[in-house]
């Protein structure tokens, strides 16, 4: 399973109850993309290659900030860092997956922010996605990463709009402050074990 939402919809949030609550294995993809970037040799080479050297420090760390200005006015060599890395975390995904349901794990989670934009959501069986107002998605971003308003705003609009997210939902979670998560959540879970137990 997936799940994805725009910047400061919650998602790790959910996925924190899916995974505490329930049991459910969650990989953040993220979080394992900023890993293979400093681990996995040959997407470091592909990186440097594209960026020169500076791209790491002399410690090896990853420049964020150095790749970070070339991607934000060069559309095109985002694309090309894309490119390297999304296929890197796909297989890094897989692998994990298949330990996970060798373990007994029912079904897994994948969260991402890029899930529809990357095409990764193709090699799921559903998709989640979680949704809360903008104005609140800002005000979440800018108390969490102190960021500005318009700053968060100019990643919203780096971001596909939530209406194209919603059309390729098969469940969607009211992260609005309305709606309580965890009977959101726990009957997700129930319809999902459901559909796994009338394919078997």
């Amino acid at each position: 399973m997936g799940i994805t939402g725009g910047i400061g919809s919650g998602k790790t949030t959910v996925c924190q109850i899916f995974q505490e609550a329930l049991g459910v294995p969650v990989f953040y993809a993220d979080s394992e993309a900023k890993r293979l970037i400093l681990e996995d040799p040959d997407l470091r080479r592909g990186i440097m290659d594209l960026f020169g050297a500076e791209a790491y420090t002399e410690e090896g760390q990853y420049n964020r900030a150095y790749v970070a200005s070339i991607v934000f006015s060069q559309p095109e060599k985002l694309a090309a860092l894309n490119a390297l890395v999304h296929p890197a975390v796909e297989k890094a995904s897989l692998a994990w997956h298949q330990e996970q349901s060798q373990k007994g794990a029912v079904y897994t989670l994948k969260e991402a922010a890029l899930m529809v934009e990357s095409g990764s959501h193709l090699h799921l069986d559903y998709l989640i996605v979680v949704i809360a107002p903008e104005p609140l998605r800002i005000q979440r971003v800018v108390q969490r990463d102190g960021l500005s308003e318009e700053q968060v705003q100019a990643r919203i609009r780096g971001q596909l709009p939530e209406a194209d997210k919603l059309a390729l939902a098969d469940f969607v979670v009211y992260n609005d402050g309305q709606h309580l998560l965890l009977p959101q959540i726990w009957h997700i879970h129930q319809q999902i074990l459901a559909r796994l137990k009338s394919q078997n």
